[in-house]
């Protein structure tokens, strides 16, 4: 089994930032691809941001580019989304996945079965 535990939500007031970590234990294959998601009430869940086992591949949906940047320290187990210049629309719960695949222009990433609890993000207006 994985496990992954999200933290560092909250809430932040529109422009400001919050860097999200995800912390990777259990029965792992060593850094595997990771992403993170979101989930505004009433939609549903779409991806955020994807990156490859060594962070040499990320890969951003359209919407965060320029203003989220994913990264991981695999010698913490931990994949991190820093998120700047927020705004009301970013407000969701996040969570960070064991991706099967880290998607493609015009192909979202695939993700699996392993998701963490979340982390509720409020960008006030």
């Amino acid at each position: 089994q994985v496990q992954l535990e999200e933290s560092g939500g909250g809430l932040v007031e529109t422009g400001g930032s919050l860097s999200l970590s995800c912390i990777i234990s259990g029965r792992i294959e060593r850094s595997p691809a990771m992403g993170w998601f979101r989930q505004i009430p009433g939609k549903e869940r779409e991806f955020v941001a994807t990156i490859n086992w060594n962070g040499g591949n990320t890969y951003y949906a359209d919407f965060v580019k320029g203003r989220f940047t994913i990264s991981r320290d695999n010698t913490k187990n931990t994949v991190y989304l820093q998120m700047n210049s927020l705004q009301p629309e970013d407000t969701a719960v996040y969570y960070c996945n064991k991706v099967l695949t880290l998607g493609v222009p015009g192909i979202p990433p695939a993700p699996s079965d392993y998701w963490g609890q979340g982390t509720q993000v409020t960008v006030s207006s």
